[in-house]
């Protein structure tokens, strides 16, 4: 596929995503592989909900610009991702309300979800019996200890597609932008399960 046509797609994503209030106030960041050594992701505090063709730029998996444009402060965590695991072709970042408030109702270091039939929409995953292991980082300004961090965990462990940083919001990928928008939007119903059932639990009726 094109570079035109999947900056276009990347647009289309990125408004279906802000028409849900998953990536408010010019927060967020979405990427797609172009190849082995190139990534295609939106540049610095863009309004989600108007991104255009021309708030895109390439960079290489080592961050480097390659094309005009500020990259987003985050794009290291797109560029590890697509360094260490083989076939992604899409990465996607939000700061969705049930993401972020999850994360911090967590006090452990991985959010566990099992029970939930919307599991089967992850990659990976046949049955509602099977645990998903999400690890939850401590949020950071510093974006290249951040991936370190990411990078020595994912590799170490079998998750899901998917990781919280805590009181920030949910990184997800995939093998296309499609599939990496189906994982997305299950985790964002799986995160709103979780965080409902959790204060249900505890009996907190406000």
């Amino acid at each position: 596929m094109d570079v035109s046509t999947l900056a276009q797609q990347l647009c289309d994503v990125s408004r279906r995503i802000y028409q849900r209030d998953w990536s408010p106030a010019t927060s967020s960041n979405y990427s797609v592989r172009l190849d082995q050594q190139r990534c295609l992701i939106t540049t610095s505090g863009r309004d989600k909900g108007q991104l255009q063709v021309d708030q895109l730029m390439q960079v290489d998996l080592h961050n480097q610009a390659l094309t005009a444009g500020k990259p987003s402060a985050e794009t290291a965590l797109h560029t590890q991702l697509y360094r260490d695991i083989d076939g992604i072709g899409a990465v996607l970042h939000t700061h969705s309300q049930y993401a972020v408030m999850l994360s911090r109702m967590v006090g452990a270091d991985e959010l566990h979800i099992e029970g939930w039939e919307l599991q089967k929409a992850l990659a990976g995953q046949h049955t509602h019996e099977a645990t998903i292991h999400i690890p939850i980082f401590a949020n950071s300004q510093d974006i290249d200890l951040l991936a370190q961090q990411v990078s020595q965990r994912l590799d170490s462990q079998h998750h899901a597609p998917c990781y919280l940083i805590r009181g920030h919001g949910v990184y997800t990928w995939g093998q296309d932008l499609d599939e990496c928008f189906r994982h997305l939007e299950a985790l964002e119903h799986l995160f709103r399960y979780e965080f409902e059932w959790r204060r249900m639990a505890r009996g907190d009726q406000s």
